[in-house]
């Protein structure tokens, strides 16, 4: 292959990015601008860096973040293995030891052959090579202006809050019902109505309920067209009920009136088997997300939360609208955009994205288009939310919610979908990979 690849970012996708394309004969320059530039969240030199938790989430394949492993495995992905190495106690859960893993990634880059590690601030994007911009939440200031260059402003945004979200199967259809707001636009929402008490524990609960710390470089200046429900509630008694929780418009069938109060849940795929708490952004610990849940009617238990949701720093583009299927921005040619920047929210998560841009930039020098993951799989289910326009575009994780509905009992459904996702998996590095491999 002609000409060096260059890599902007040596976190966990700019870093697997590199040594997926390496490791099939390209040559690339990885530029990493620590040392000698920092950001506000990062401790050491070392590429791929953990800056919050060091847990990669479960490795039990009956959840999604298990699957996404094993999709990975089939793949060979060299991070997952180096973090398997890296590896700590932690139950059925994947941990590191941070700087052991960091570690390790950076003396794996370091003694690939064909990689160049640059240490250098990389400022303003070349207009005349192939590259994959893996920057993460955190991109410099010059270098999200220059993005913005590429893919006009508007459409990088600084997103600071995630609503929770839950299977569809969660909501409690005899208290639920469906209906838009003065009746416009159709039945899109399913509606719990609150009546005074069940609202006035709402309030206590989201005042007192334990929250997750901010991190120093985590802005606590929120958006008050994004502000995190706790924040509202701290605002006065009444302020939910004139705000997310509004109950004007929406009439209650069963008592042919307006509830006290309403919590709407907006549909967050095509198939409706994920639905995401309108304005319920919050940084309640998780285990005060379950127990609000179980506290609040309207939701059948134990009740199977799909995203969390968080509070945090994340530039992020919205990809549907700048981005090819690729995630090639369709102004410049040759221009990718890979891991969180682009709307995956995680470690593995970022992790999978890398690897897939190293295809999609093989497929690109090779003039060909590389085709999507099946849908069947959570690394598809992912592309797919990155290509699928919609209103209010936010990061996804891995979850069930990504993948087609597979009509089976309840008790075996998610192992039918495992196995249907490791078998369409197969099927297509087989059909359309084996080139690579």
């Amino acid at each position: 292959m002609k000409g060096f690849i260059d890599v902007i970012g040596g976190g966990l996708a700019g870093s697997e990015a590199s040594l997926q394309l390496a490791s099939r004969g390209a040559r690339v320059r990885l530029f990493e601008m620590r040392p000698g530039a920092s950001t506000p969240a990062h401790r050491t030199p070392y590429l791929a860096e953990l800056v919050c938790s060091n847990s990669l989430k479960s490795t039990d394949p009956s959840t999604a973040s298990g699957l996404l492993k094993k999709e990975l495995e089939q793949l060979g992905c060299v991070l997952l293995g180096l973090a398997y190495e890296s590896s700590v106690e932690a139950g059925h859960a994947l941990a590191v030891d941070r700087e052991v893993f960091a570690k390790k990634v950076t003396l794996k880059i370091e003694e690939t052959e064909r990689i160049e590690l640059i240490r250098k601030e990389v400022k303003e994007i070349p207009d005349d090579a192939n590259i994959i911009v893996a920057t993460g939440p955190l991109t410099s200031e010059s270098l999200s202006k220059s993005i913005e260059y590429y893919l006009d402003s508007k459409y990088l945004y600084f997103y600071d809050a995630i609503s929770i979200s839950i299977s569809s199967e969660s909501i409690d259809k005899s208290i639920a019902f469906k209906a838009s707001r003065y009746g416009k636009g159709g039945d899109d929402y399913w509606n719990i109505p609150l009546d005074k008490d069940d609202y006035e524990k709402l309030i206590e609960f989201l005042i007192t309920a334990p929250k997750v710390e901010l991190k120093d470089f985590e802005d606590t200046k929120y958006f008050e067209s994004c502000l995190p429900i706790e924040v509202i509630a701290e605002r006065g008694r009444d302020a939910l009920r004139f705000g997310p929780l509004k109950p004007k418009g929406l009439i209650n069938p069963t008592t042919v009136k307006e509830p006290f109060a309403v919590i709407q849940l907006r549909k967050e795929n095509r198939e409706g088997t994920m639905y995401g708490l309108v304005g319920f952004q919050t940084r309640l610990l998780r285990p005060a997300q379950r127990e609000l849940l179980k506290m609040l009617p309207g939701f059948r238990q134990p009740i199977e939360i799909l995203r969390w949701g968080a509070i945090h720093r994340n530039t992020f583009i919205n990809s549907p609208e700048v981005l090819d299927q690729r995630q090639m921005s369709l102004k410049r040619p040759g221009l990718f955009f890979s891991g969180q920047l682009v709307g995956v929210e995680g470690y593995m998560e970022s992790i999978a994205h890398g690897l897939v841009t190293a295809i999609n930039m093989l497929y690109f020098i090779n003039g060909k288009t590389a085709p999507l993951f099946p849908e069947e799989t959570i690394i598809g289910g992912l592309q797919r939310h990155l290509i699928e326009k919609k209103k209010d575009f936010q990061p996804m994780n891995a979850n069930f919610g990504l993948l087609p509905p597979l009509k089976a009992p309840k008790k075996i459904r998610k192992k039918l979908m495992v196995e249907r996702s490791l078998e369409r998996m197969h099927e297509f590095i087989s059909r359309e990979l084996s080139w690579l491999f």
